[in-house]
């Protein structure tokens, strides 16, 4: 599985279980952590966890190799590190108070939205 093909996969996953306000960085020529960060939120602990849950599954069943997983049950903020891609799963407190997207601003957004729902 490709980096697109990952970044996609991570995307309609989240999506499917009602990420919200997904966002993807292109951190290639930005950063050495990854190629990119893929940013979003749930409205609570509970939806946190179900779209770290939802997207892990995703990833395995597409194929692609199991992912390290920082926090726990019930946080607030977990990451999910795929080599290539990063995945931040924030509420929406917590996100705005580490507010990554202007932390990286020098990182261009890459176009998802072909990817979620309306």
């Amino acid at each position: 599985m490709d980096k697109t093909q990952l970044l996609e996969t991570i995307v309609k996953a989240a999506d499917d279980k009602r990420a919200e306000d997904i966002v993807a960085l292109d951190m290639e020529g930005v950063s050495l952590l990854a190629d990119y960060f893929v940013i979003m939120n749930g409205n609570s602990e509970r939806q946190v966890q179900a779209i770290v849950d939802g997207v892990e599954d995703a990833v395995m069943a597409a194929g692609g190799n199991q992912p390290r997983i920082e926090g726990k049950k019930g946080s607030r903020w977990m990451l999910m590190d795929f080599n290539d891609i990063v995945v931040h799963v924030f509420v929406p407190e917590e996100r705005e108070f580490y507010n990554l997207e202007k932390l990286w601003s020098d990182a261009p957004l890459v176009d998802v939205q072909q990817w979620v729902t309306d």
